[in-house]
């Protein structure tokens, strides 16, 4: 278990906290503390990637963690925002659908030997996502949590960058299928 790993089991780990600051009242300032989980965990994920490479600590652990932990973060944040009134259904289960798909791949590829690593498109997607996330985050912490409070002008921000995360979501997605289609036997 080496350092990266462990950045990105802390990112798992993280998760539960900030589901709980987000969805709560109970603790003072729970929006800020949501913000503050998420982006220590967002940090996690430049972190742990970029010591993997430098140092050479690149594992299959590794390849096959950091995506899904990514994926738990990001779902998470997103679910939540859909009870919230932040985020519409319809992305939402665009976005989950793809993550199902690009882990069902990497399931299949798994049997063959083959770990399908986070790509360019893929890393484009997460951290765009995750900055969104974060913007939106730091709405709540402005405005409050409820999205009735809202301005025009802050709904509008929030659904634009929801559909760019969906959008890049959507391109990643295929470039994943088109990559490894080759793994995918329609015939069996």
């Amino acid at each position: 278990m080496n350092l990266p790993n462990k950045l990105t089991v802390a990112r798992v780990v993280l998760v539960p906290f900030f589901i709980f600051f987000l969805l709560t009242d109970i603790v003072p300032m729970s929006g800020l503390w949501a913000l503050v989980v998420f982006a220590l965990a967002s940090i996690t994920d430049a972190l742990d990637g970029h010591i993997a490479r430098s140092r050479n600590l690149v594992t299959n652990f590794g390849k096959f963690l950091d995506p899904l932990a990514d994926k738990v973060l990001v779902i998470s944040a997103l679910v939540c925002f859909v009870d919230m009134g932040l985020a519409g259904a319809v992305p939402v289960i665009i976005i989950i659908a793809r993550e199902f798909m690009v882990s069902g791949l990497r399931l299949v590829t798994a049997g063959e030997g083959v770990v399908v690593a986070a790509g360019i498109w893929g890393k484009l997607k997460t951290a765009f996502t995750m900055v969104a996330i974060v913007v939106i985050l730091l709405f709540a912490v402005i405005f409050g949590k409820d999205s009735a409070a809202y301005e025009t002008w802050v709904i509008a921000v929030e659904q634009t960058l929801i559909w760019i995360s969906t959008a890049l979501t959507v391109i990643s997605g295929a470039v994943y299928l088109n990559g490894y289609k080759s793994y995918i036997n329609t015939d069996k």
